[in-house]
């Protein structure tokens, strides 16, 4: 039993020593460290914090927003359906937003795992908001899944205009 449980453990070291090594010999990579680069290269999902890069899932003309602080009074950042202030980084020549301003946002898509009361979690590819001027909607439709938690809050047009609730 010992010397199973070693040669598991040798094994598993070899292959993480194998995916770190440099591969300058030019030959395809093996199965190991295809599994160890996998391994290192998987993300951490964690709160909404500031400096993170966020999509814009509305049609307000920006692309990617930056946020710059969380207006809850959490500790460590915003989640699902919590309203931020955040800066445009990139957006449509033509759009209502320009690139550089500053506004309001409702996070609609969270990567971050957030339970339901049916013991269910929601968790999604991306982190996505909506933006806001003085409280209100600046887009006029709103693109992609959005989670029904939303209710609860005082947004409740983005469910009117979302295509699909989740």
């Amino acid at each position: 039993m010992a010397a199973l449980f070693a040669s598991k453990w040798s094994h598993v070291g070899r292959s993480l020593l194998g995916c770190l090594a440099s591969n300058s010999s030019g030959v395809l990579r093996t199965s190991h460290e295809m599994t160890c680069s996998n391994y290192f290269s998987q993300q951490q999902r964690t709160f909404i914090q500031m400096r993170t890069k966020l999509k814009v899932v509305d049609n307000s003309g920006a692309k990617e927003v930056m946020c710059i602080q969380a207006l809850k009074a959490r500790k460590k950042g915003a989640r699902l359906g919590d309203t931020i202030v955040v800066s445009v980084r990139e957006a449509h020549p033509r759009g209502k937003v320009k690139k550089g301003k500053v506004c309001h946002a409702v996070v609609v898509r969270a990567a971050m795992k957030r339970g339901r009361c049916d013991g269910s979690e929601v968790k999604f590819d991306d982190n996505a908001v909506v933006l806001l001027e003085k409280g209100e909607l600046i887009g006029t439709r709103v693109f992609g899944p959005v989670p029904h938690e939303l209710r609860n809050t005082k947004y409740v047009k983005i469910l009117t205009l979302a295509d699909h609730i989740v």
